[in-house]
């Protein structure tokens, strides 16, 4: 005989539970006092015992018909409110209206339902707010006939005339709904706190009230107007830190104090409501604590999510059981996406680093912006980044699996090596379709998608460049395929940075081939920089070492970049040696194109010497070399040289039709630094023939936009003003 148990603290409705296995706790001995047996019939005598079965659940939850006031230092979401509120707004239509407000743990879900609440409220729109947490997140959520049962409850529903099964209860509960909009009544209730489509969908009136869901996840198929909340504005964030210490201790001034700092921490808790609470909360428990030093704490992303535990709320607590709603594949794309350094990961990439179809890949990363873990960028849709707070949940979980066993450990090496390998790939041949000297019909197709992809995964590559896990091996690969690029585009500190590391790299490793080369390229950098004593340091030390290697190529390129030092230095004497001497090893080495490289930078020598003529047929002949290599880039910096040259032999009308090309062809090559020089010597030449101001001021124009385009504000600055200058 199955006895039923009315539900109590602990207890839950036996019927509709489905999916939940009942303990079972016997009872012997039962007593029968007041029972009547008028109509029994007798079978026998002595002791009967009885099995009852209990099933025991987690409470049934309470559907309160009361908003929470909001906190104090609630802030920054007046536009949210006032979208959601469009979506409330009975004037829309009679029927029911479904919304939803997703977003990642701790971003202030539910308090903005509140607001959202206590502002349909104050309009007048609603008679009655019903709240009920479904605890979706929870070890044990909420089903959805144990919501139906507090609703009903809510609603005025004796609990004895609650139906046993979802399907009545649901029943009933759409009539109660329908027969209260019939008084002229209109709920808004307020399903907290979902995580899956099915303990909402029962809770769906059929028409006049309003759900107002919130959720983690997206929750498919239940029609409803989905909001995507985001982490707070930077301004929102300091003041919500403002607030919340103030409402501790009204004469808290440290955010004021410290205005930098407050904003340092605000990024550090990635603008999120519930870490910027969790961090005020440690302040107001420290009063003399600076803020400047609550920074410092928070800085190492290492330690970052152990910095924000006030001892009853845990962000890492928080993101870790976010965890446990995934499935298995789920949960582990995500901690191997903790491998990856940088800002976010392009889907070929994750391919790389999961060794798996960009296909199938792309549907567990679905799953994870489903799970608001993960977020899709709206405008290059096979692009995927993490709120920086779960980047850095991410990395730990990653170094717990590497810390977990060999097998596990060595499986995340293989992945991280196979992603960096992939960087690796596509750096070497992005940087390829950089070089100069390529052919036209090939330049025009791949130099713009070479540089697409290096702006596009830029972070990435430095990231992975510098980061921990990365060997040195790999570090000295991708850091030469990177340098080309950031050159180009004039990254010049990223550069700097890059080759001192990639320098360390190999001198650790001991490969001195590849450490004259960073040598070089450490100089070149610095000779960018206008740092010409270091950088005449850094080639003569590359030169020594080709030349103990027996390198005749690499001696040839650093006496080269010798001679351009030497330059900058006005040592031109030495200048023209060095140049000189990269011509005789080109010409030993059969070296066509170093050759045409050398008779321009020897022309350079000559035109500071003032050897004008020596220094034009030396141009001149570097562009016919040039012209048989088919080097348009090449032709085009001759050409430039050359209008420089005849401009200081008077030669002007030759010059400016030098300049013209020059302008022309390294447009076309998007070099766009040297088309900023070009349009400038083109703005000199014709100045000192006396042409238009317009067209001088034009020219001087397009130089200050060429250099904006690769971010050399300093040179574009100084091209504005010359071009101001032709306005007045």
């Amino acid at each position: 005989m199955g006895a039923k148990k009315k539900p109590g603290k602990g207890q839950g409705k036996s019927s509709g539970t489905k999916g939940k296995r009942p303990s079972q706790r016997q009872r012997t001995g039962t007593s029968f006092a007041g029972a009547s047996f008028e109509r029994s019939q007798v079978l026998g005598n002595g002791t009967q015992t009885t099995k009852i079965n209990v099933q025991a659940y987690a409470a049934v939850p309470t559907a309160w018909n009361a908003l929470q006031g909001l906190p104090q230092e609630f802030t920054g979401r007046e536009d949210e409110i006032a979208k959601i509120l469009a979506l409330l707004d009975p004037a829309r239509d009679a029927g029911a209206a479904v919304g939803s407000v997703a977003g990642l743990p701790g971003v202030g879900k539910t308090t903005l339902a509140h607001a959202v609440g206590h502002a349909a409220l104050d309009k007048g729109w609603f008679t009655r707010v019903q709240v009920v947490n479904l605890r979706g997140y929870d070890p044990n959520p909420v089903p959805p006939q144990d919501a139906l049962e507090a609703l009903l409850r809510a609603l005025g529903v004796a609990a004895d005339h609650i139906p046993p099964t979802l399907d009545e209860r649901a029943g009933l509960y759409r009539s109660q709904l329908d027969t209260l909009a019939r008084d002229g009544e209109r709920f808004l209730i307020l399903a907290d706190n979902a995580s899956t489509s099915e303990q909402i969908r029962p809770l769906l009136p059929a028409r006049h009230h309003v759900v107002l869901v919130t959720s983690r996840h997206t929750l498919p198929g239940l029609g409803a107007r989905l909001v995507n909340l985001h982490p707070l504005q930077p301004d929102a964030a300091v003041d919500l830190l403002r607030q919340r210490l103030e409402v501790a201790d009204p004469d808290d001034r440290r955010v004021e104090d410290e205005p930098a700092a407050a904003e340092e921490l605000a990024a550090l808790c990635g603008y999120l409501p519930l870490a910027l609470q969790i961090a005020a909360a440690l302040l107001a428990d420290d009063p003399d604590q600076p803020l400047s030093e609550r920074v410092q704490m928070l800085t190492d992303a290492g330690t970052r999510l152990g910095g924000l535990d006030d001892g009853e709320r845990s962000l890492r607590t928080v993101f870790d059981e976010c965890l446990t709603r995934l499935t298995h594949q789920q949960a582990d794309l995500y901690r191997l996406l903790g491998l990856h350094p940088g800002p976010d990961i392009s889907t070929p990439a994750v391919a790389a680093l999961t060794n798996q179809p960009a296909e199938q890949i792309t549907l567990l990363l679905r799953q994870l912006v489903q799970a608001r873990l993960l977020t899709q960028n709206s405008q290059t849709r096979d692009r995927w980044s993490m709120h920086d707070l779960l980047r850095v949940h991410a990395q730990e979980q990653a170094r717990s699996t590497m810390d977990s066993g060999r097998g596990s450990r060595r499986r995340m090496e293989q992945a991280r090596a196979r992603l960096t390998d992939h960087y690796s790939r596509r750096a070497e041949a992005a940087d390829m379709d950089l070089l100069p000297g390529r052919q036209a019909a090939v330049l025009s197709s791949t130099r713009e998608p070479a540089l697409a992809w290096f702006d596009a995964e830029r972070e990435n590559l430095l990231a992975t460049a510098h980061a921990d896990l990365t060997t040195r091996e790999e570090t000295a690969r991708l850091g030469f395929a990177l340098g080309g690029y950031l050159l180009w585009r004039r990254r010049l500190q990223d550069l700097l940075t890059l080759r001192v590391h990639v320098l360390s790299a190999c001198q650790v490793l001991g490969d001195r081939s590849n450490q004259a080369a960073a040598w070089n390229n450490l100089g070149q950098t610095l000779y960018e920089l206008k740092r010409y004593d270091e950088a005449l340091e850094a080639h003569q030390t590359a030169l020594r070492l080709y030349q103990e290697a027996g390198h005749a190529r690499g001696r040839a390129v650093s006496w080269s970049s010798l001679g351009l030092a030497l330059i900058e230095l006005k040592r031109y004497d030495e200048a023209l040696e060095a140049h000189q001497t990269s011509l005789r090893l080109y010409q030993e080495a059969g070296n066509d194109r170093g050759q045409a490289d050398a008779w321009n930078n020897l022309g350079n020598t000559l035109r500071k010497l003032k050897r004008y003529d020596e220094a034009l047929e030396a141009h001149q002949t570097s562009l016919r070399q040039e012209q048989q290599n088919g080097n348009t880039h090449a032709q085009a910096v001759c050409w430039n040289n050359i209008g420089t040259v005849c401009r200081a032999l008077g030669r002007l009308p030759e010059a400016i039709t030098a300049a013209e090309k020059a302008v022309a062809m390294l447009t076309h090559e998007l070099d766009w630094v040297r088309v900023g020089e070009a349009w400038g010597e083109l703005a000199d030449t014709l100045s000192a023939s006396g042409g238009p101001q317009s067209r001088i001021r034009e020219a001087w124009e397009q130089s200050a936009t060429a250099y904006t385009r690769v971010g050399d504000h300093e040179a574009a600055a100084r091209s504005r003003t010359n071009a101001e200058s032709c306005a007045t």
